[in-house]
């Protein structure tokens, strides 16, 4: 037999209260006064047969068991105001999508305005982060993920892989250290980025030289679009990406002083939750990114291709 569950006003005072560690705040936050946050709390102890909080002076703790309890009620309510504000929704024109800061910056924002002009009906919003986006808690429509396309519970469209090689910006060749040949790396700052840091090792490797030829200090990035910045000034020598790394090229921001151009194995995915169709808005932005990558010549992919 399941378990009554305990009164949602209940949780809902145990929450803010936990959360604020103050009846008062608490009472506040939920336009009630501070003795009713005091009844239901009691209430609810008395339905879960323990103690929620200890009182002692002024000052307001949880309890162990308190403690252990709150992730659960927290996420339950999360899911709640998610589930509402999807149901009560009435547009159905903002796009939200998550992906990288520095796909965002460098690959995906100098795009966006085609497809801004081809639906003018459609809000874009774009959210960057490290973190790979839980769907069940965060308020986004879809992902633009980098990876292999193993994701269980999620649908994955591939989009497009990339090339790692080495670029600089064209002042760095006018100066008296010369990059002719990889040897004359030697001579330069290799600068990258902490999440490809291994990218000057395989490169490296694959034209047959030692990963520690540069006779300077490195420099690394938390982001790769710093890092290609860096580049643009004159900082050093960055091993790049395509996606990140094509457009300034096209525009004589960076030059590419070696031929070797190294594969990458995993690449770019349009992703979203199996569990529910997809929204006109995001069939949309779909098909306008896959035709894009199409057309840039990007969808090949490293594996099956």
């Amino acid at each position: 037999m399941s378990a009554r569950l305990p009164s949602l006003n209940g949780l809902r005072a145990f929450e803010a209260a936990a959360r604020h560690l103050s009846f008062t705040l608490a009472a506040a936050e939920l336009n009630v006064t501070q003795t009713a946050i005091s009844h239901q709390i009691r209430r609810l102890e008395e339905e879960l047969g323990l103690q929620l909080f200890v009182r002692q002076n002024r000052a307001l703790t949880l309890t162990p068991e308190a403690r252990d309890y709150l992730p659960g009620i927290r996420a339950a309510f999360n899911d709640l105001r998610l589930a509402t504000d999807r149901l009560l929704s009435k547009d159905d024109r903002v796009l939200t999508l998550s992906t990288l800061a520095s796909l965002a910056a460098k690959w995906l924002l100098p795009r966006l305005a085609s497809f801004q002009q081809a639906h003018p009906d459609i809000d874009v919003r774009i959210t960057t982060s490290t973190s790979l986006v839980d769907f069940r808690t965060a308020d986004v429509d879809a992902a633009i993920r980098y990876g292999r396309g193993q994701w269980p519970g999620l649908r994955c469209d591939w989009l497009m892989a990339d090339e790692m090689f080495p670029v600089c910006s064209p002042a760095l060749l006018k100066g008296g250290k010369p990059l002719r040949t990889p040897e004359d790396l030697a001579h330069h700052t290799l600068l990258s980025s902490s999440s490809n840091d291994d990218d000057w090792r395989l490169w490296l490797t694959a034209v047959g030289l030692p990963t520690n030829i540069s006779k300077l200090p490195g420099l690394s990035f938390d982001l790769i679009l710093m890092t290609v910045q860096a580049a643009m000034d004159g900082m050093g020598v960055a091993i790049g990406r395509t996606s990140y790394v094509e457009d300034d090229i096209a525009k004589g921001r960076l030059i590419v002083p070696f031929t070797l151009k190294l594969p990458v194995n995993a690449g770019f995915y349009l992703v979203r939750p199996d569990t529910r169709p997809d929204p006109p808005k995001l069939t949309a932005f779909r098909e306008w990114l896959i035709a894009t990558v199409k057309r840039e010549g990007r969808a090949r992919h490293p594996v099956t291709d």
